[in-house]
Formats: structure tokens, sequence, C-alpha cells
């Protein structure tokens, strides 16, 4: 029961913040700020993303509050609300980073190595297009699954299966067997030493 009447008094006090907040009252932004700030943090570190993609995610996710103050439903919950867009915004970030193509991010377009001559380049791209060919020829599970892992070195098996839907047990030897495969094709289009 006291706890009871601690939570309600909580929210009351929650709400009269979120109120003062949307009036332009900064010292009730700053302790919204203060109150939630370490959760926010916590949520964007459970989704494994880079400090700055974090920040970023946290600093969105203040902004759509600022966006929404005069109308949430129940501004006592603004922790929830909080906590639920923080997660939704995260999960976009995810999203949008399973969506990206190796070799799409500006990143990682080739550019011209100044080291090399104009033979040198054309001959890094005559093989780099016969690896691309090779990658092709694979079937599609090895592609998906070949892709999917490299695309970025931190991905789990646990992941990888949950996406791949595939048993965490035969990830190691199927992508073993794929990279075989793909190693038979780069030497049947001439690359051997890869």
């Amino acid at each position: 029961m006291i706890s009871e009447v601690q939570s309600r008094r909580s929210a009351v006090a929650t709400a009269e913040l979120v109120q003062g907040a949307a009036t332009g009252d900064r010292q009730a932004w700053e302790e919204l700020v203060g109150r939630y700030t370490g959760m926010l943090h916590a949520i964007t570190s459970s989704y494994r993303l880079d400090p700055s993609v974090r920040g970023d995610v946290a600093q969105t996710t203040w902004l759509r509050l600022i966006e929404h103050l005069d109308t949430l439903r129940d501004p006592g919950a603004v922790g929830t609300w909080l906590a639920t867009t923080a997660h939704r915004e995260c999960r976009l970030v995810v999203q949008n980073r399973r969506r990206e193509r190796p070799g799409t991010r500006a990143e990682d377009l080739d550019t011209a190595d100044c080291d090399r001559s104009p033979e040198d380049e054309a001959v890094a791209r005559d093989q780099d297009a016969r690896i691309r060919a090779a990658f092709r020829r694979l079937s599609t599970p090895d592609r998906r699954l070949l892709a999917y892992l490299m695309n970025s070195p931190r991905r789990s098996y646990a992941d990888t299966s949950a996406r791949l839907g595939m048993p965490v047990g035969s990830i190691g030897p199927t992508r073993a067997r794929c990279l075989d495969r793909l190693r038979r094709e780069l030497v049947a289009v001439g690359i051997d030493s890869c």
C-alpha cells in the first residue's frame, strides 16, 4: 500500500515536471533529463550501437519528447514513453544498418590508389569484377550466409541463427563449406591467391 502511494506521488511529481517543461520551465526540463538519461543510455547500450550512434538515438528520443510534450496522454508515465521511443529509434537504426549493402556507403566505395599506375588500377578492377562474378555463382543460401556474416564482424551466431533460420551448431560448418565453394569458384575464374 505504501509503495502504491509513493508510486502515485512520483507519477504526480513527474507529470508536474512534464507540464513545467511543456511551458518552458528550464529547471523542470533539466530534472527530466537528469532522471531519464541513464535509462536511455542503458537502452541504447543494449542494442550494441556505436557510442556516437547511441548519442544520436538519445538526442532523437529527447527531440521526440519535445515534439509531443503537449500531447502525452499520461505525463506521469513519461519514463515509459521515453523507453518505448528509445527502443523504436534503436530498432530503426538496426533495421537501416541491415538494409545497407556492402560497398554502398561512401567509405566503402573504391577509390583510386595514388601509388598505383592506371594499368595496376585496371588489373585491380578486373580482379574485383571476377571476384564478384564468382560470388554471384554461389547458391542463394551460400551468398546470403556469407554476406550476412561479412556485413559486420560482430555478428553473433545466435543473431545469425535467428535472422537466417539456421541452427546455431550448423552455422560454422556451413560457413566453412560456403567459403570452400567460393575458393573453388575463384580458382575457376583465375584467382588462386585470395
